[in-house]
């Protein structure tokens, strides 16, 4: 079921081509970060893009399939487990963006970041939106995208690991998932830098 809005497309109309940022999967315990970017035409509108937190998964692969259609540009990236334990999930995720933004086949002339950290991207002009998600359409489409692509890849990888159900959890910090952990250790798409189990766990049962 979709959710029905009026978001900002713009943050400011001067602008002819703004870049959406967002990305997926900074609080798991394994897989990569994904970030997207995505620029829409000028009076483009859409009812159905949202947070894609706020959306049911049915969703979001629909609305995966028309921003990718419809949008003047966009791009997704990874960056794997082992940069993200070299250089920590912030400089990864910011990291993913560039990546992203590299890709564009549009030059973005300002572009606008879901959160409050971000690192200038080449010359362009940038803001920071807190609740960006939900409040912009470029980033809201561009949450949609770095969700689904990450979530398909987890899918993929859960095949080599299924005692993780990374299928369900997609590599978020779930009971099941730590349970995993416990009783077959971590494999080669874990984090290593990031708690994989709580202290409480670690303790060997007597």
């Amino acid at each position: 079921m979709y959710l029905f809005f009026t978001m900002k497309l713009f943050y400011n109309r001067k602008n002819q081509y703004e870049a959406g940022c967002d990305e997926a999967g900074r609080g798991c315990l394994a897989g990569p970060v994904v970030a997207a970017a995505v620029i829409f035409k000028k009076g483009y509108r859409s009812r159905k893009i949202n947070d894609s937190k706020k959306l049911t998964e049915e969703d979001r692969n629909i609305l995966r399939i028309k921003i990718e259609q419809e949008a003047l540009a966009w791009a997704v990236a990874f960056v794997d487990q082992n940069k993200i334990d070299e250089i920590n999930i912030l400089n990864a995720s910011i990291m993913a963006m560039h990546k992203a933004l590299d890709q564009l086949r549009i030059r973005p002339d300002f572009i606008l970041v879901d959160g409050n950290k971000f690192k200038p991207y080449q010359d362009i002009p940038h803001a920071t939106i807190i609740g960006g998600d939900a409040k912009y359409l470029s980033i809201a489409a561009a949450s949609i995208l770095a969700k689904t692509h990450r979530d398909e890849y987890m899918k993929k990888i859960h095949q080599e690991f299924p005692q993780y159900d990374w299928q369900n959890n997609k590599g978020y910090p779930t009971p099941k998932h730590r349970e995993g952990i416990k009783l077959y250790g971590s494999c080669v798409y874990h984090r290593k830098s990031f708690t994989l189990l709580p202290p409480e766990q670690l303790k060997l049962d007597l």
